[in-house]
């Protein structure tokens, strides 16, 4: 009895032991319980989502189904509406007029100046083009009469109206003539005519050419002055993205379509007085030319009365 006692007593200790091994795994592994704080912080959303009123709970579904139909309507009706703090994106006139007014004082300052320049320009144009028209066309009719003429008298009673370029011609080499009556080499008062003709042509080119120095001058700083004002405009717009502190295009590209206008209002303002000049400059290139040959048949009635007077005396 006392050994079977005593054999006894080990294996409850090991049970015992096994046991109690067991709990203290299974209070290892299991997962925290939540506080009571936790309990009541997901106790009370749920309590103020429950309606309390059965009815009334009931009635909700339905009095929200025509506010979300609604809702959906009006999205479907105006998927482009913008959001809630969004900046509207037309908020600027774009138009030429409109982004004048918007701009900068200093891009202004420069569109009015292109603005003046292309109406200078168009001004040079017409007067400018209606005096060279007029002058060929004289200068034309002159040298017909230039042609028919055999002595210098004869050119000289031909050619007097006022503002003939030919009459002047004509008037230089009489001049000329008379002053070297007395002279025994022919050629020398040929020289001394030529060289009058030459400078009365170089005068009168140089008269014509009066008024295009404008045009080479915007034709070459329009650009640049458009580009100042497009560099200005662009530098605002920046500054006040800075300010505003957004990236947002609709506040970008009113100041940038501003400062693009300079740009194109300098272009507007070179291009046709690039056009004009290169224009002019043939033009009067031409004029000289018919001019010289205007000189050219003076010199021809000059060396034909000295030959005459030459061989008269002989």
């Amino acid at each position: 009895m006392n050994t079977q006692n005593a054999s006894a007593q080990p294996l409850r200790h090991s049970r015992a032991s096994r046991g109690l091994a067991a709990l203290l795994c299974g209070l290892l592994l299991m997962p925290p319980l939540a506080s009571a704080e936790e309990l009541s912080a997901v106790a009370q959303p749920a309590a103020a989502s429950a309606p309390a009123d059965p009815a009334a709970a009931s009635a909700q579904p339905t009095s929200e189904a025509p506010a979300a139909q609604a809702s959906g309507s009006e999205g479907a009706a105006d998927p482009a509406a913008p959001a809630a703090g969004e900046p509207s994106i037309m908020t600027h006139d774009l138009s030429p007029w409109g982004m004048y007014q918007n701009a900068d004082v200093v891009v202004k300052a420069v569109m009015i100046g292109l603005v003046i320049a292309s109406i200078i320009t168009w001004t040079i144009w017409i007067a400018k083009g209606l005096e060279l028209f007029t002058a060929r066309r004289r200068l034309v009719a002159e040298l017909a009469g230039l042609k028919q003429s055999r002595t210098l008298k004869e050119a000289d009673e031909g050619t007097a109206r006022p503002g003939c370029l030919s009459h002047q011609l004509v008037q230089e080499a009489l001049e000329e003539v008379k002053l070297s009556a007395n002279a025994r080499e022919k050629e020398g008062i040929k020289e001394r005519v030529s060289f009058r003709l030459e400078r009365l042509v170089a005068a009168s080119g140089r008269h014509m050419s009066k008024g295009t120095g404008p045009l080479a001058t915007i034709g070459s700083t329009a650009p640049f002055v458009g580009l100042f004002g497009t560099v200005w405009g662009i530098m605002n717009s920046f500054i006040g993205i800075a300010k505003s502190q957004t990236t947002n295009l609709a506040v970008v590209a009113p100041g940038i379509a501003e400062a693009l206008l300079a740009t194109a209002l300098g272009l507007v303002a070179a291009i046709p007085a690039v056009v004009i000049y290169n224009f002019f400059a043939r033009q009067i290139t031409g004029y000289r030319l018919r001019l010289s040959d205007a000189a050219a048949g003076v010199e021809r009635l000059v060396s034909r009365d000295l030959d005459f007077r030459t061989g008269g005396r002989g």
